[in-house]
């Protein structure tokens, strides 16, 4: 934890007294970070803010509210907090992690802080990497987390990026540190869980020190991406301009500079969301761009819809009324009805919950949402199409019911699938090609 101690002190330069907004869980990495800062306030009389973000998900949040408030209490500290009331229709993890930046943030310009100091430790930036390796990213996204990050007025750090989870853990028991431990992290349920779980013990079994090199490899990225930023700003007015790509002018650059283009957009549109944006996303891009068709379009998550119109490629964010929504299938999804559609490995189901699709048939990625007016669907062992409206009179579905009931569609919004109800012609049998399966429960 030395290190931690001394890029705050020594690499940041933290000065005296200096406000320090700290975002705290009550886990295990949070209350060491917590403690660390105790300790420079020693040496700096920096002026401590807790800002602790209560998730509303486990009957215990409230009492981890008491037990961070007690410890800010016994040590001096200034302590905030706020409570989330409600989730909308978006990936829970993304929803909650948009939330609570968007409160840190106001802490921090309420008190006029300087920094915003995050418990983000080297484990976790190998398990960002790994997972954004896998699922596909932006360059830049590549790199994981950066140990600093410039908000404008304010910085963001992260100077647990120097140490593992099991330095966090020693430090706090040779400091005597409670915290509390929260059981929805040892779940496999949640990709980062697994990633935590099976890979990074055979990482470390290779090299103890593993998380350096994936230090090292994260800021090599940041590095080589501010090169390919300063060339595609020479070009990017030319190309891109109030949300339109002129495709002629796209094409004729190299395309290094296409992709680092294509990656700036969605960096400029989703922010903070740019975990939502994979590989596909960019294929899909390409795909557009290169159509024969002079008017097309696709969808992307966050509701934002690419246009193509002859030479120009428009990016609309679309605000949808109060009971639509429009989630993109990933791994989990809760849905606004309270059910839920999963990505599976294996299922032994046969019924309308579970749908196989073979992804050489349809156009990823796959999308849930509400019924559209004119929404038809081309079902399984029937010519023709039926439209989604006779489907819910003849299943007795009520109207309100119908307004918030989920048709997953493909990019080209081919409907795949109405779960519960109806299968499509592109539903596989089990002795059949598939590589997707989802089940609706």
């Amino acid at each position: 934890m030395d290190k931690a101690f001394n890029f705050l002190l020594n690499e940041v330069g933290i000065k005296y007294r200096d406000t320090i907004v700290v975002g705290v869980s009550g886990g295990s990495d949070s209350m060491a970070l917590l403690h660390v800062l105790c300790e420079l306030r020693k040496e700096t009389d920096i002026f401590i803010i807790c800002a602790h973000v209560n998730h509303n998900t486990r009957e215990e949040n409230d009492n981890e509210k008491l037990f961070i408030e007690k410890y800010c209490d016994n040590n001096q500290i200034l302590f905030v907090n706020m409570k989330i009331e409600e989730y909308g229709d978006d990936n829970f993890h993304n929803e909650a992690r948009s939330k609570r930046y968007f409160y840190f943030d106001s802490v921090v310009k309420k008190y006029g802080a300087h920094y915003l100091v995050t418990a983000h430790h080297g484990d976790d930036l190998i398990e960002t990497i790994l997972m954004r390796l896998v699922r596909g990213s932006t360059f830049r996204g590549y790199a994981g987390f950066s140990k600093t990050l410039n908000m404008g007025s304010y910085k963001i750090l992260r100077p647990l990026i120097h140490v593992t989870k099991e330095e966090v853990l020693e430090y706090n028991k040779k400091n005597g540190i409670k915290y509390v431990e929260d059981p929805s992290n040892k779940t496999n349920k949640y990709t980062r869980n697994r990633y935590r779980k099976y890979l990074l013990p055979f990482f470390k079994k290779e090299d103890n020190r593993v998380h350096e090199k994936f230090l090292k490899f994260s800021e090599m990225i940041y590095l080589y991406n501010d090169y390919i930023d300063k060339q595609m700003n020479k070009v990017i007015n030319e190309v891109y301009g109030q949300n339109i790509l002129n495709i002629e002018k796209f094409l004729s650059i190299e395309k290094v500079l296409q992709i680092k283009i294509i990656n700036f957009i969605f960096e400029s549109i989703y922010h903070d969301d740019l975990m939502l944006i994979y590989d596909s996303h960019i294929e899909l891009i390409y795909k557009l761009i290169k159509s024969t068709k002079p008017n097309s379009h696709i969808h992307l998550p966050n509701n934002v819809k690419v246009i193509k119109a002859y030479n120009n490629l428009s990016f609309i964010k679309e605000e949808l009324e109060a009971n639509e929504y429009e989630i993109e299938v990933i791994s989990y999804v809760n849905l606004p009805n309270g059910m839920n559609i999963e990505v599976a490995d294996k299922c032994e189901w046969t019924n309308n919950y579970v749908s196989r699709l073979s992804s050489k048939e349809i156009k990823l990625p796959l999308y849930v949402r509400n019924k559209k007016s004119g929404d038809r669907i081309e079902l399984k062992g029937m010519l023709g199409r039926k439209k989604i409206k006779d489907i819910f009179i003849d299943s007795k579905i009520s109207g309100i019911d119908r307004e918030t009931w989920p048709i997953v569609v493909d990019s080209t919004e081919r409907v795949v699938w109405i779960p519960g109800l109806k299968k499509s012609k592109y539903d596989k049998s089990k002795d059949e090609s598939y590589d997707i399966i989802l089940k609706y429960y």
